[in-house]
């Protein structure tokens, strides 16, 4: 029976994806009906923080132990990943100097995987619910952030977030070319289709890219800084 098991393929837009994005629509309802509420306890965030590592690292060994990790694919340095671990250290620290690249960076690249995931296996498996649960957990931990605590994003928090995230450009395109690795997209599109299908052919969908982020940065800061005004009117 083992050896005949094949694992369930993801859908794009199929019942279990729609179900993921109804699951984070929901928990940012039920966030943003207690945004007024005092925020949990630091034990509280540091038990989601665990919960977030546990996915993360039960990822990794799964990967190793079904003969899947590579250095050129596994790597915890797609976006989103590195969002993952600002998010994590963030909750177990509160460290504020990392709420401007969760909310900008993590919002943003979450919701773009959310839409069309670059995944390969789906629901039951547990990869379906890892990518899901630690996107849907990127997103939440910058809005608890930005609802429950106080954080507010600024115009500057936007151009921290864009070099941070150029200084990171050099590094990902250096390990691409050790590994033969495809980290943040920097070699080649992805082959399930997504939005660089849309901006222009490498290397300058590349370019497009950082404006894209750039806009998608600024509507995030317009939006939540307007929720913020009309709450104090």
């Amino acid at each position: 029976m083992i050896a005949n098991y094949q694992e369930p393929s993801f859908e794009l837009f199929s019942i279990a994806h729609l179900t993921a994005i109804g699951g984070l629509g929901l928990s940012i309802l039920v966030l943003s009906l207690f945004r007024k509420a005092t925020p949990a306890p630091a034990k509280v965030e540091r038990l989601f923080a665990l919960t977030l590592l546990f996915m993360e690292v039960s990822y990794h060994a799964w990967m190793i132990s079904s003969g899947r990790w590579m250095a050129s694919q596994s790597l915890p340095l797609e976006l989103c990943s590195i969002s993952l671990m600002a998010a994590i250290v963030l909750l177990w620290t509160g460290n504020r100097h990392l709420i401007d690249f969760v909310f900008f960076a993590g919002i943003g690249g979450a919701l773009q995987a959310m839409a069309t995931p670059v995944l390969d296996i789906g629901f039951p498996h547990f990869r379906y619910f890892h990518f899901f649960y630690i996107h849907i957990g990127i997103i939440l931990t910058a809005l608890y952030f930005t609802w429950m605590k106080g954080y507010r994003p600024k115009f500057k928090g936007i151009m921290k977030t864009m070099l941070a995230l150029n200084l990171l450009l050099p590094v990902i395109m250096a390990v691409n070319a050790l590994t033969q690795g495809n980290y943040m997209f920097l070699r080649e599109k992805p082959v399930n289709g997504s939005l660089l299908d849309y901006l222009g052919p490498y290397p300058w969908y590349i370019l497009s890219l950082e404006g894209v982020a750039f806009i998608i940065f600024i509507c995030l800061w317009q939006l939540f800084r307007g929720r913020r005004h009309s709450e104090n009117k």
